[in-house]
């Protein structure tokens, strides 16, 4: 195994699943021939990063592609390839064909990673490229002869993960497909030197996990303390000079496949607003659900937004904003934008702060922890949680509903009665009582009426502002009980 470097912050999985494909295949046992491997993942993820650190680690060649036309771009990969192997081609490169041909034939002593970065810019210009790459990876190519493993990065989510969808050409070539996902919530309190949970929350809750925004976009500003996250927010994202300001515009204009910006973004305020079934979403916005799905799916496609089952539903879903970036601009920015471009910051964020609280953080708290119950092991919950979402739980007799905000599912049996191992309430700014505890107790009851197996299911709260005396000593004495608090949420995975 080859050794990370230590300038690379976490990525252990990550690390190893690329240096076991560099080399061939250490840990599966070498396959003969060139290799294919994809890595995606949305900007600011460090992809790059990893991959020329890759490249440095086991000798390889990285060639980033720019916009540029189908020759230049041409040209510059045959320049690449002339400085890495030593070779000078006898003739320029035609085409494509000619240039993945002869990189092919250039690495033919040992396995060998071949990076392209940015791969959709020479997509976008060159069509046939992935077909091409497919050709001479198949019988009688090129490829047949090679030791190159070639790997494919990029961060236009819709253009990587058509590559190998459906009836692409490269469906069935790849030997690694990875994608590069923003550091987790623990991993990101660390990245950013935070240890008061709180804190960490709360910034989590307007930059996520992406580990570019720590330094290239703040250059290392940190929140010194809760009392100064409010200063950080006015000066970092609310801050006309700061690269924050403008990256959830960024964001949704890098995708080359959207063509109505302001569609995109109406959906995305909708969701970020509370607004998260398909049919609320198409009031929002103003048009009929089935002219939404288009919008929904590509957004979906390019890792912006997620559809999450409503797991005591079938057939109800709903949308959440992946990027807690985007849910803050929409939120809070677009509305008052003129306001911003002006610098009236510090008189905004005090007029949205309850905002932000309600629709940002409150949601975002919600999400951590079913995160938090999705990494629980076999002991947290008397098994393993196979399925961790949310739901909504009919109660006809007091003609209400009760939101799940964690439900915690084992693996369905075969012929047995589907087990819920949790049941959880989650409140952000909300001293929870045992009234709460009721609520969860009255939808593990109507639950159990539908055919599922409640008989050890625990009853969780994860309070965000703690939990009444009373409850805690409800939790102290029932074992059924799990009270969660934010120092909880940040403790090792295998802690009791």
């Amino acid at each position: 195994m080859v050794a990370k470097p230590d300038r690379i912050f976490a990525r252990e999985w990550e690390w190893e699943g690329l240096t076991d494909f560099a080399s061939g295949g250490r840990l599966r046992g070498a396959q003969p021939g060139a290799t294919l491997g994809v890595v995606s993942g949305r900007r600011r993820q460090g992809k790059s990063f990893l991959l020329q650190a890759l490249a440095e680690a086991t000798g390889g060649m990285y060639f980033a592609a720019t916009e540029a036309t189908e020759a230049e771009s041409l040209r510059l990969f045959d320049e690449a390839l002339t400085r890495y192997t030593r070779e000078v081609a006898e003739f320029p490169f035609r085409d494509w064909n000619d240039g993945i041909a002869a990189m092919f034939r250039r690495f033919r002593d040992r396995p060998v990673p071949v990076i392209i970065d940015e791969f959709p810019f020479l997509s976008r210009t060159s069509p046939a490229l992935p077909s091409i790459i497919q050709r001479e990876l198949g019988p009688g190519g090129s490829g047949r002869e090679s030791q190159a493993r070639l790997i494919l990065c990029g961060s236009a989510m819709s253009v990587m993960g058509g590559l190998l969808a459906g009836q692409a050409p490269l469906r069935g070539r790849a030997g690694l497909e990875m994608v590069i996902h923003p550091f987790r919530y623990r991993d990101a309190a660390e990245f950013w030197g935070i240890e008061d949970p709180r804190l960490a929350i709360l910034v989590h809750a307007v930059v996520g996990g992406t580990p570019a925004y720590r330094y290239e976009f703040t250059q290392g500003d940190t929140p010194a303390d809760l009392a100064d996250f409010d200063a950080w927010v006015v000066r970092t994202m609310l801050n006309p000079r700061n690269a924050l300001f403008r990256e959830a515009r960024y964001l949704l204009a890098e995708e080359s496949e959207i063509r109505d910006p302001g569609l995109y973004h109406s959906v995305l305020a909708a969701i970020a607003s509370g607004s998260t079934t398909n049919g609320t979403i198409a009031r929002y916005v103003g048009r009929k659900s089935d002219l939404i799905t288009h919008p929904l799916n590509m957004l979906e496609d390019c890792a912006l937004i997620t559809r999450e089952p409503d797991l005591f539903r079938s057939g109800r879903s709903r949308y959440r904003i992946v990027e807690p970036l985007i849910t803050f601009y929409e939120a809070i920015m677009r509305r008052r934008w003129p306001e911003l471009e002006i610098r009236r910051a510090a008189s905004v964020w005090e007029s949205t702060r309850a905002t932000f609280l309600a629709q940002v953080v409150g949601p975002h708290f919600e999400a951590l922890c079913r995160d938090f119950a999705l990494d629980a092991g076999e002991a947290r919950f008397r098994g393993f949680p196979a399925e961790v979402g949310s739901g909504v739980v009919a109660d006809p007799a007091n003609r209400t509903q009760i939101e799940i905000d964690v439900a915690v599912l084992a693996a369905q049996d075969s012929g047995q009665p589907r087990r819920i191992l949790s049941l959880g309430e989650a409140k952000w700014g909300e001293t929870m009582g045992v009234h709460h505890l009721r609520r969860l107790a009255r939808a593990r009851d109507l639950l159990a009426g539908k055919g599922y197996d409640t008989r050890e299911t625990v009853l969780a709260c994860y309070g965000g502002s703690g939990f009444t005396e009373e409850l805690r000593t409800v939790g102290d004495e029932d074992t059924n009980v799990l009270l969660v608090g934010l120092h909880d949420l940040y403790r090792p995975t295998d802690s009791p």
